[in-house]
């Protein structure tokens, strides 16, 4: 999944053919980062990435309706692309639950890439560890079960946003520290300060040993739209590629 979060990244869609040589899904992936950093948007548009891959449909999780579709890429209004969106709400996580257990009965296609929006808000619910374990092998099953259907060499992908807060309570580092054991790839999404009228951050990506760690300043802009640039390689650190080299979160 990091690399179909870095393709949206890069913004270098018009190199990518979308029909063949398409690579694995990856380790699944946890993208992090405090209220209001961008979770969604990039969500979103990891799940018009993959639409446009020719791989099968997208099943976008979240508790709630959007209230719009955010406008984070080009291909944000592509009904191609959009057609592939499947969008369910649990609005519990009771009806989580339910959904991911039933999701060997669903009918169509299997999905390329399964997406949960606001875990936390569904962790908030039960917080005891055995609840978030059960939920997470849950996912981790749910895509297996998946790449089962798509067939062989084709894996479905998983995705799940989580909001930080900057004083986690125990509970909160908890659940951190059991979704890191299984997500190996993260990516974390740091507020910075952007000129005026916009709102940026600084996006961390760790692909689970699969590559090096990169980073890219991200924009937001008023209207909404996303402008994203690669971070500036630190002086003096030849390791760090296209972004600071420093481990473990930013």
């Amino acid at each position: 999944m990091a690399e179909t979060l870095r393709r949206v990244l890069t913004r270098d869609g018009a190199a990518w053919s979308g029909e063949e040589n398409t690579p694995a899904a990856g380790p699944p992936l946890l993208l992090l980062g405090a209220p209001g950093s961008g979770k969604t948007t990039l969500l979103f548009a990891a799940a018009l990435e993959a639409a446009g891959e020719g791989q099968g449909p997208v099943l976008f999780l979240t508790r709630r309706p959007l209230q719009s579709l955010p406008r984070g890429t080009g291909t944000t209004r592509d009904p191609m692309r959009l057609q592939k969106i499947r969008f369910q709400y649990p609005p519990s996580t009771r009806e989580l639950f339910r959904l991911l257990c039933s999701a060997h009965e669903a009918p169509g296609p299997a999905p390329s890439l399964l997406l949960l929006d606001g875990l936390e808000e569904y962790l908030a619910e039960d917080p005891e560890p055995q609840e978030a374990a059960y939920l997470i092998a849950l996912l981790l099953d749910t895509a297996a079960h998946f790449s089962h259907r798509l067939g062989p060499g084709r894996d479905c992908g998983l995705m799940v946003a989580l909001q930080t807060q900057e004083e986690a309570g125990s509970g909160d580092i908890l659940h951190l520290a059991l979704l890191q054991r299984y997500f190996p790839a993260q990516c974390w999404l740091q507020p910075d300060a952007p000129g005026p009228g916009e709102h940026g951050l600084r996006a961390c990506l760790e692909p689970g040993g699969l590559g090096p760690r990169t980073e890219w300043w991200v924009t937001f802009r008023s209207d909404g739209e996303m402008m994203i640039a690669p971070w500036p390689t630190q002086a003096g650190d030849p390791s760090s590629g296209k972004g600071s080299s420093s481990g473990g979160q930013p």
